[in-house]
Order: C-alpha cells, then structure tokens, then sequence
C-alpha cells in the first residue's frame, strides 16, 4: 500500500484543525498557509470529510471548520477511507481474482492479511494522540486566531461633491432659473 498526498494532507489538515479549533473555527486558508498545502486541494478534501461527518462548516464571517466529533473519537483509518483512499495492497482490491478469470495468485492471503493489520493499525491511532503527540514535541499553538482582515491599507478616498447638473436637461434648467 502506498499512502497518496489525499491521504497524507487530509490526516495533517484534521491535526492542524484539532489543535486549533479551541479558538473558534478554523479556516481553510489558514491550514492551507501553515502547512503549505493547496487551498483548492483543501476544499476538496473537506468536501469529503464534511460529507462523512468528520468535520462541521460555520459560514460567513468568522466562520471555518470544527471537528464533527471529538478527536479521541476520530480515528486515522476514518480519515484516510473518508477522502477515498484505499487501505489496500492487494492486486486485485480485495476482489480475489488477481489473474482475472484465473482466480487469486499465490500471495493473496499474505497482502489481505497485510490490509487487515493496516486497517487495525489506522483504527487504532485517534486524532487526540496525534495532537498530543504534537504538543507534547513542543508544538506552539497561537492563543488568538490570527486574523487576516480584508481592509485595504490603502487610505479611504471620498467622493468630491460637485453641485453641478447631471444631465443636459438640468443644465438647461439652471440656466432658465438665473
């Protein structure tokens, strides 16, 4: 089994969620930011993990992402089979027909075994000992969230008031009053 980036960046993305999700929700671009992952990637994603009541969408201004559960009751193997990735090192995905109408080659039960122990070993590790394991290494979390207000720094430039007419026909109204 080879672990694709889905799977890899869904996993570090719920870590990064978790350990922040204290101070409200946590936005996409924000994660996409610290871990230097596409935000467009990171939509797609979440998309998935939404949809498998992993995490939990507040919209609007102040809004992003919460976990949908507690971390201890998130697993990685929910993570990873959430973003469609399969824990599979079988040929044949698990279908036993490894040489087609052939049946199974000789080392199918080895990498079906291999696939039971992957999956139990997934099942085993919660979000909470991911984030443990983080802040225990030192990990510093940010006590505020860091907010990117979308103010220009620009200065503000008022509209000149003119109190001439607006069109031909005031003009000529201007000129019939004087």
């Amino acid at each position: 089994m080879r672990l694709t980036t889905k799977g890899r960046f869904a996993v570090t993305a719920m870590i990064d969620l978790a350990l922040r999700q204290n101070n409200g929700p946590v936005t996409l671009a924000a994660i996409s930011q610290r871990q230097h992952i596409s935000l467009s990637y990171l939509e797609q994603l979440f998309g998935k993990l939404r949809r498998h009541e992993l995490v939990e969408s507040t919209r609007g201004p102040g809004g992003g992402y919460t976990l949908g559960r507690k971390a201890a009751e998130i697993t990685v193997a929910d993570i990873i089979v959430s973003v469609d990735e399969p824990i599979d090192a079988t040929q044949c995905g698990g279908k036993e027909n490894c040489h087609g109408e052939g049946g199974q080659c000789m080392t199918h039960e080895l990498w079906s075994a291999l696939n039971q122990r992957m999956v139990e070993f997934l099942d085993s590790i919660t979000l909470q000992k991911l984030v443990d394991d983080q802040l225990a290494k030192g990990v510093q979390v940010e006590d505020k969230p860091a907010t990117k207000r979308a103010i220009s720094s620009a200065p503000v430039v008022k509209p000149i008031r003119v109190n001439a007419p607006n069109s031909v026909f005031a003009l000529g109204n201007s000129f019939a009053k004087q």
